[in-house]
């Protein structure tokens, strides 16, 4: 047993509903993407990160549950899933669900017992007051957009609780003993159905205080008997938080050992951003170096889009600006005042340099990668659709009807294929990228797998390497399996750097945009294309 397993691993996002149609209703689920499970595996894929199939009245993409228990029926049901599950462990591929526990939909019966009869247990399963406390909307997360409130009058309870997300989503009083109880059940059902572990929702406002909630010591130890209880049913099981705070609060959420195994790096992220807008690598190396040293359990999960906005509120508002002017010029292409709401190909203009320098970084980052479902094929965004809908169009398959995702009628589609200009499906799909041995698609399977090859980028240590050029970021990552080397360039001009190693002997090339000179160890120059990667590797050789 590999417990250490995430340290190498390729997470792949997807949405059940979206990805494939196995039935022609119109609406992916579980029987399409169990046939669509060969594609990841030769991807490159280890471990796919499910968002959430459970019941659900489906007002925010399924983040609203009312049945933890149960599959949203749309989708198919536990014995489907159970197929999944072994269809998975035959293709190598482990499975983490989400785990949404912040809140509840409204229509979960905890919520509408606690709703009807104030002397029911269920009523402390949520945060309630008579009278909406001056502090409202200090954490409303999508602003305006629930009306600047966290606080809603329910008029069956007579008296307002409180959400962090959408009025619909009410929170849970995560400091009620049996509320955790609740969650530990909830995840002991679905690590008994073979899963590998949870990315965790929401982690920092599960363990805030809100209303009169109050934790009795430290609230982390809710994050602690969590962990506990994960490894005592799994031993290999982990949970990724989704943590956006500044790094300095990583360790938080770490502990010491006892809390979260992974944490999204949302930090790095912002900077990864500004950096494309500047042509510069300055700002992604401060944001490096700003990092804490982790530990060997510890590990990061990099990603450059997501399900959700791209969120940038780590940079300042001058800093936001100068991205929104290279990647969201127009106001349409941006949202709650913080982020982008566009994916990758596009803000890149579909720039196969600028593209394959991204992912070139992504995968050589300190941390392991996570991609959203699409981006290997450089899909782009819907701006019709509304909010957080533009980037979750459907997946596209071929350049037949609907993009090969289903037979169905196109007005039974449960969400938007991109028909039409440049990142249509008949110019951006697996079939035609598959029989191109120059697509976009070809190379992610090489890089991806290049990257598995070489286990020193998920592992050891990293450092930046001085190269006295702002425009080029080295990192340097070193572990008893051996030594990698990453070298970037930012900017559209050529560039040349030389490096200080100590030891600069058997450096072997493994990777880059075109094929360059041999490595020289006396001179130690690099030289890179504009936009241009190199990847090295020094083997070490245990004894």
């Amino acid at each position: 047993m590999d417990k250490l397993w995430y340290k190498n691993a390729v997470i792949y996002s997807l949405d059940v509903e979206s990805f494939m149609d196995s039935n022609g209703d119109g609406i992916g689920d579980l029987k399409g993407l169990r046939h669509r499970l060969n594609y990841l595996a030769s991807l490159g894929i280890n471990c796919i990160w499910l968002l959430p199939f459970y019941k659900t009245p489906n007002r925010d993409n399924g983040y609203d549950i009312m049945d933890y228990y149960q599959i949203d029926p749309r989708l198919g049901d536990l014995g489907h899933f159970a197929e999944l599950m072994d269809a998975a462990e035959e293709a190598g591929i482990r499975v983490l669900l989400d785990l949404v526990v912040n809140h509840t939909s409204n229509e979960h019966h905890w919520f509408k017992e606690a709703r009807k009869n104030k002397d029911s247990k269920y009523r402390d399963y949520y945060i309630w007051c008579d009278e909406k406390p001056e502090s409202d909307g200090e954490y409303a997360i999508f602003g305006k957009a629930q009306g600047g409130s966290t606080w809603k009058y329910d008029d069956v309870a007579g008296a307002y609780y409180y959400h962090t997300f959408y009025e619909f989503q009410p929170d849970l009083n995560i400091s009620n003993p049996a509320v955790q109880e609740e969650i530990m059940r909830i995840m002991h059902f679905w690590l008994k159905m073979g899963i590998s572990g949870f990315r965790m929702d929401a982690a920092p406002h599960m363990i805030r205080e809100k209303g009169n909630e109050s934790f009795e010591g430290d609230p982390h130890d809710v994050l602690r008997r969590l962990r506990a209880f994960v490894e005592g049913q799994k031993k290999d099981a982990i949970l990724l938080a989704e943590v956006d705070v500044e790094p300095e609060r990583y360790e938080e959420f770490f502990g010491n050992g006892d809390q979260m195994h992974m944490l999204f790096n949302f930090y790095v992220n912002n900077y990864i951003f500004l950096a494309l807008a500047r042509k510069s690598a300055t700002p992604i190396i401060d944001a490096l170096k700003t990092l804490p040293k982790f530990s060997e359990n510890e590990q990061l999960a990099n990603f450059l889009r997501n399900h959700d906005e791209l969120d940038l509120e780590r940079l300042t508002d001058e800093e936001r600006q100068e991205v929104y002017e290279a990647f969201a010029p127009d106001e349409d292409m941006r949202i709650y005042g913080r982020g982008i709401r566009r994916r990758l190909a596009s803000m890149l203009n579909n720039d196969r340099a600028r593209l394959e320098l991204a992912y070139s970084l992504l995968l050589t980052l300190p941390g392991s990668p996570v991609l959203r479902y699409g981006q290997e094929i450089g899909m782009g965004e819907d701006l019709s659709q509304e909010g957080r809908k533009s980037v979750r169009t459907l997946m596209q398959w071929s350049a037949g009807s609907n993009g090969g995702f289903s037979k169905a009628p196109k007005d039974k589609l449960v969400k938007k294929i991109i028909v039409e200009g440049p990142y249509g499906y008949k110019a951006h799909n697996v079939n035609d990228q598959h029989r191109d041995p120059n697509s976009f698609l070809n190379w992610m399977i090489r890089a991806i797998n290049l990257r598995k090859e070489s286990p020193e980028y998920g592992w050891g240590d990293f450092q930046v390497l001085e190269t006295n050029n702002s425009k080029v970021l080295a990192g340097y990552r070193t572990s008893n399996k051996g030594i990698g080397i990453a070298i970037h360039n930012f900017s559209d001009q050529e560039q040349t750097v030389k490096l200080e190693l100590d030891e600069p002997e058997n450096f072997t090339e493994i990777f880059g945009d075109k094929k360059y000179n041999d490595f020289d160890p006396a001179s130690q120059e690099i030289k890179l294309s504009p936009y241009g990667y190199r990847w090295f590797r020094k083997r070490k050789f245990m004894m």
